[in-house]
């Protein structure tokens, strides 16, 4: 690689309940030992470590582990995201939903972004409670730099283009900062699953899917020009078929069209890992995916060797690289 460098555009914290919960209010902290004896979030039934250890190891990673995994991969940023805490939309008091977002956020502010410029937050949102929701957006974005919000790909009991959701996508649209639909395992759709193998290969593109399906038919983007959403952890593979499915439909509604979001640069996907994403650039291209590396996740531990594996692929070109590891995310998350 010459003239550029990478940019991670999903990397996460692992993030521990007991730190986090230093940063919530004064009358939580009077009940630490109460709180903490129960899990803050509630969590899917599908433990991917109770039968065996990692490929390659378990990290927390610290604020120097990621500096180094930023330094192995000779990377220009990266994006960050939680784990655990991913499940907020599955949180029943809308109180209690907000004041978890706003700690969330600021322990990823304090021990991370303010320490290492290359590193970008993206918030955790309450949208059980959407005029916290929106004025968390706002504080994280003008306040603590964060580059948007999350948006929770299950859990919630509407899905995200139901209208209640509107005015956190019009703060977006005003704040010009993007959103991520990101997925996560949850406890709904559990009983159909019989084996770990098969919540592992289902449990993250399902909802993706149903929320993809669901924004695109809601016309929340016709009504906001400057809204962008990211679809991520569920790869891309999923994205032509379910547009040669709606296309047609939306285009009898008047609906602005996938294809004509993503030639404006206003929906992105995650790709990389998959076996068809020199199709996925065919079919889509190249200008509405962004690389991942997903680290520390799924014993993904050796950041070098993440980014030789993508710049080595001998299925997908070199300017698409570019763009997809670079330009691409940039332009996402409003990076200059």
């Amino acid at each position: 690689m010459s003239d550029w460098k990478m940019f991670d555009g999903d990397g996460h914290v692992r993030e521990l309940e007991q730190d986090v919960f230093e940063y919530l209010p004064e009358s939580y902290r009077q009940r630490r030992d109460a709180m903490l004896y129960f899990p803050l979030l509630p969590h899917h039934g599908w433990h991917r470590q109770a039968l065996g250890s990692p490929r390659s190891g378990f990290l927390i990673p610290t604020l120097r582990d990621w500096q180094r995994a930023l330094d192995d991969g000779n990377l220009e940023g990266a994006v960050l995201y939680p784990t655990r805490f991913m499940h907020i939309g599955q949180i029943g008091i809308p109180e209690f939903a907000a004041d978890l977002a706003r700690a969330y956020n600021d322990f990823l502010y304090d021990r991370f972004l303010r320490q290492e410029r290359r590193l970008k937050g993206v918030a955790l949102l309450p949208l059980q409670h959407i005029e916290a929701a929106v004025a968390e957006l706002r504080r994280v974005v003008k306040e603590l730099g964060m580059v948007g919000g999350i948006l929770p790909a299950d859990g919630l009991p509407r899905p995200l283009g139901h209208a209640e959701f509107y005015p956190l996508y019009e703060e977006a649209d005003r704040l010009g900062c993007m959103l991520a639909v990101h997925s996560q395992n949850s406890l709904r759709n559990n009983d159909l699953f019989l084996w770990l193998d098969e919540a592992a290969t289902l449990a993250h593109v399902w909802p993706q899917m149903r929320q993809f399906t669901n924004l695109m038919f809601s016309g929340i983007f016709s009504r906001l020009p400057n809204l962008r959403i990211a679809f991520l952890e569920a790869g891309c593979g999923w994205v032509p078929y379910l547009i040669s499915k709606m296309e047609p439909r939306m285009k009898r509604k008047n609906l602005l069209t996938p294809s004509s979001l993503i030639a404006d640069g206003r929906i992105y996907f995650q790709c990389g890992e998959e076996l068809t994403t020199r199709r996925d650039i065919e079919l889509l291209g190249d200008q509405c995916l962004i690389w991942a590396s997903d680290f520390p996740h799924e014993g993904i531990l050796d950041m070098a060797a993440a980014v030789k594996e993508f710049l080595t692929r001998e299925d997908v070109p070199a300017e698409s690289k570019r763009k997809i590891a670079n330009e691409n995310p940039r332009r996402l998350y409003g990076l200059r």
